[in-house]
């Protein structure tokens, strides 16, 4: 036990002179929500530990709501080397990323804790192929949010025909296709606007996220169930991340893993568990509740949307029952399976 512990001591000291004598490493982290949203100090926690377990020589500057590119841009930002790391929404851009879309199956994931941890730990075995031209940190889930309504109570899948929608991302825009409505395209940023000049009549939105981005002054009628959550990653620029020494590397995969993805994803979760309350106290709203029958019914009306994700995920060269297979499986394990 000695000679273990005087080993590792070694190994210690010997990791700490490797990154003292690293250049120093400037990363430029781009998300693209307001720095009042809880994911911003969550980014700020996870790139302080990096420059704390670094010894200093990595260190970060983070820029919040769209400063250095639009929101739709940020996986491209990474790409290019205008961001060292970014947070994206593979769902602004519908078709580019089939694979890691299993994760916006509606009615799939019952809370952002564990469909985090399960979304990551599932993605990890596609991410090198689906996202080549970036280095993939990790994966996370927001809480399951609901459908917001300016001026009509939606209860049934039928009551979306005829409705203009603003998606949350590329399934639930096939989702509002199927039933006979048509899709408004807008970023998290832009949503409240589409909402009051009448181009959207609804938009799914996490609870709290409804409040922060002013959609709740824009809406009355809020149906509450686990409808969809959006997939997220955070991402880092892979020559960015080629350039560094392997002492810093072993940072950098340290901090992008499943443990991580937890620890920024459960703070956002929390917080969008709260907006329910809120919403509820605010006057002129009705949050609402789906009976066990019209449940039933959106499970049905949803249903062909899996069918059409496995036809893309074939096409990306994966085994789409498998892959759902193993998705629900990580569900299980991490307790949030819907």
């Amino acid at each position: 036990m000695k000679r273990l512990g005087i080993a590792l001591a070694l190994t210690t000291l010997l990791a700490g002179s490797a990154l003292a004598a690293d250049q120093t490493v400037q990363l430029k982290l781009s998300h693209w929500v307001p720095a009042a949203h809880p994911l911003h100090p969550a980014f700020q926690a996870w790139a302080t530990d990096i420059e704390k377990e670094s010894g200093g020589t990595i260190k970060s500057t983070l820029f919040p709501a769209q400063q250095l590119g639009k929101a739709v841009d940020h996986y491209d930002m990474v790409r290019d080397g205008i961001a060292d790391g970014a947070y994206v929404n593979p769902g602004y851009q519908p078709g580019r990323f089939p694979i890691i879309a299993a994760g916006e199956l509606p009615f799939l994931m019952a809370n952002g804790i564990g469909g985090s941890e399960a979304l990551d730990a599932w993605y990890r075995n596609y991410a090198a192929k689906e996202m080549k031209d970036v280095h993939f940190c990790f994966a996370f889930v927001h809480d399951p949010g609901g459908l917001h309504a300016r001026s009509k109570k939606i209860v049934l899948p039928s009551d979306i025909s005829g409705l203009k929608v603003r998606p949350a991302d590329a399934t639930i825009g096939q989702l509002v296709t199927l039933l006979g409505g048509t899709n408004v395209q807008a970023s998290a940023p832009e949503a409240r606007d589409v909402i009051e000049r009448g181009v959207a009549d609804a938009i799914t939105f996490p609870w709290n996220s409804t409040v922060l981005f002013g959609i709740d002054k824009a809406t009355k009628y809020h149906m509450d169930s686990a409808l969809y959550v959006s997939t997220f990653v955070w991402v880092l620029n892979q020559a960015k991340y080629d350039a560094m020494s392997a002492a810093q590397k072993k940072v950098i995969d340290d901090h992008c893993n499943t443990a991580w993805a937890e620890k920024v994803a459960a703070p956002w979760a929390e917080w969008e568990m709260a907006g329910r309350a809120k919403i509820k106290e605010e006057p002129g709203h009705e949050v609402y509740q789906l009976t066990a029958e019209q449940l039933a019914a959106w499970r049905k009306a949803a249903a062909p949307l899996t069918a059409q994700w496995a036809e893309s995920a074939k096409r990306a060269g994966v085994d789409p029952d498998k892959a759902l297979a193993d998705l629900k499986g990580d569900l299980g394990k991490y307790q949030s399976a819907y």
